[in-house]
């Protein structure tokens, strides 16, 4: 009997404040929309670098004939100058942060040249005398590159010291952006959200004053005086969960799986698995958002 009662005034609540309620699921629904995309660029920055970073290797690019960098003056890497290098990678200062080296000599540099432009007209004029003797150096830490860089920068015989993950972390760069102005905006409209699930509790206890002291004078609890309004925020910040979360799959959907997928074939991207993952995290968040406006909200207007 009391169940059925709660849940009657809760009715009747949302009836009366159609457009508030409204009003709180679509700003609800937009403040967590943010926090999932937050949730989820910071997961997809993870899985590229799980991904890509024990890949990343740092090249040191010998000198080529005719090299102009300062430290070559036009002349090719001697073997005595590959062997100092060679040694120095090998040295016991630079044992912590290398985990292996490969080298790759001129005829091979050629072979990977060929297998990349193919048939371009520049393989005819290409030879494998004109490339350089490089050495591929995979870290142990993959964001100590600055060691590499500054050991071998300007050697003698050294023409660039190339980090693969310059290709990459712009990209990075770019996602951890995205993630960050999602999570202002999302502060922005949970404190939104908060004030319009408060202001709708608030005008939904003062409409039902009259009720309320009757209530009481009844011997009523206060949980059960306050529980109808409770449920009306939460019912409302629920529905705008819903919202978000279908808004993630549907991004997911269309812009990760139908988009990014194309564009970005040589990265593992996030999907619905992500979002599934996300999805408890943001009902409980709207739960939370609505028993945080309804705590400001009841006290005064209950008489808690």
């Amino acid at each position: 009997m009391r169940l059925r009662f709660i849940l009657s005034e809760t009715g009747k609540g949302l009836a009366r404040n159609k457009a508030m309620a409204v009003a709180v699921v679509i700003v609800t629904f937009v403040s967590l929309l943010f926090v999932g995309t937050a949730a989820l660029a910071q997961m997809q920055v993870d899985k590229m670098k799980d991904q890509w970073y024990d890949k990343i290797e740092v090249s040191v690019y010998m000198c080529a004939p005719l090299d102009k960098v300062l430290s070559c003056d036009g002349q090719e890497a001697s073997e005595e100058q590959i062997d100092q290098v060679r040694q120095r990678l090998a040295s016991p200062e630079l044992a912590p942060y290398v985990s292996e080296v490969y080298e790759e000599t001129k005829e091979e540099a050629y072979e990977s040249f060929q297998e990349m432009y193919g048939d371009d007209p520049i393989t005819q004029l290409t030879s494998a005398d004109m490339l350089q003797f490089s050495f591929r150096i995979k870290l142990v830490n993959p964001e100590e590159y600055e060691i590499i860089r500054e050991e071998f920068s300007g050697t003698p015989g050294v023409a660039e010291v190339k980090d693969q993950r310059e290709l990459i972390e712009p990209l990075f760069e770019l996602v951890e952006k995205m993630k960050v102005i999602s999570i202002g905006l999302a502060g922005v409209m949970i404190v939104a959200a908060i004030l319009l699930i408060t202001t709708t509790i608030q005008l939904s206890a003062m409409s039902r004053e009259e009720e309320t002291q009757i209530m009481r004078l009844v011997g009523a609890s206060n949980l059960f005086i306050q529980a109808p309004f409770m449920i009306e925020g939460a019912i409302a910040a629920l529905l705008g969960a819903g919202l978000a979360v279908g808004g993630l799959f549907l991004g997911v959907y269309f812009l990760v799986d139908g988009w990014l997928s194309d564009a970005l074939s040589w990265a593992q991207l996030i999907g619905p698995t992500e979002v599934a993952f996300v999805t408890p995290f943001l009902v409980i968040a709207a739960l939370l958002l609505a028993l945080i406006s309804s705590a400001f909200s009841l006290g005064k207007y209950t008489k808690v």
